[in-house]
């Protein structure tokens, strides 16, 4: 997912350069423990025939892809506000012969009308943006979600440790992490409209703690 600038409410890349871009996911499998967190998504989400998902934020594509690979009968959208990195997303869809639908857009101001998902997963996605910018992202997924509709995320949660919360300080200079480190994601859900908010896993990582939640509406 791409920072977003919010003196300009532009956005950088994910990795702060387009020249950097290449390394996305190499960084995202080392540093982020990928592999089993988003298979903990997939898994937890079990997107079903006929259903619509949304990866918000979608990157290089790589949640997306496993999530139309899961259950190929489902539509897969994949946003993003880095047009460059929908191009690697493209691409990997592509070789993996997966249809998946690739929008560009911005996380708090969501360009799909009121109730289109079944679903939507945010994968460390909501550390790039503002205290307001993740209100307004949150409200505008709560407003695309059907009735019945499920909400996954996957960010940094409360360090486990010190040496977890020693990376926790170095990383809230960076990025803004301080609402997952101090535990506000799931106020911060249920303020959006949001219900039986979860936290379903943790996995320590070499930057941080790394929580997954569920949660849905009525």
């Amino acid at each position: 997912m791409t920072r977003h600038n919010r003196s300009r409410r532009g956005c950088v890349p994910a990795l702060k350069f387009h020249s950097l871009t290449r390394f996305f996911d190499p960084v995202m499998r080392v540093a982020f423990r990928e592999g089993p967190m988003k298979a903990r998504l997939v898994s937890q989400m079990a997107p079903r025939p006929g259903q619509t998902v949304l990866d918000l934020g979608c990157g290089t594509g790589t949640l997306a892809i496993l999530l139309k690979q899961a259950e190929p009968r489902a539509r897969v959208v994949g946003l993003d506000a880095d047009r460059r990195i929908l191009v690697i997303a493209r691409a990997k869809a592509a070789a993996a012969h997966v249809d998946i639908e690739w929008d560009h857009g911005m996380a708090h101001d969501l360009p799909y009308p009121d109730g289109a998902f079944d679903a939507v997963v945010a994968s460390l996605v909501l550390h790039h943006l503002s205290h307001e910018e993740k209100v307004q992202a949150l409200r505008d997924v709560r407003r695309v979600l059907r009735p019945g509709g499920s909400f996954h995320a996957a960010d940094f949660g409360v360090p486990r440790t010190a040496s977890m919360r020693a990376l926790a300080r170095l990383g809230a200079l960076l990025e803004e992490t301080q609402d997952g480190i101090e535990g506000r994601f799931p106020s911060l859900f249920r303020d959006a409209g949001l219900d039986n908010v979860e936290e379903t896993a943790d996995y320590a990582t070499p930057l941080g703690t790394i929580a997954v939640w569920r949660a849905g509406i009525a």
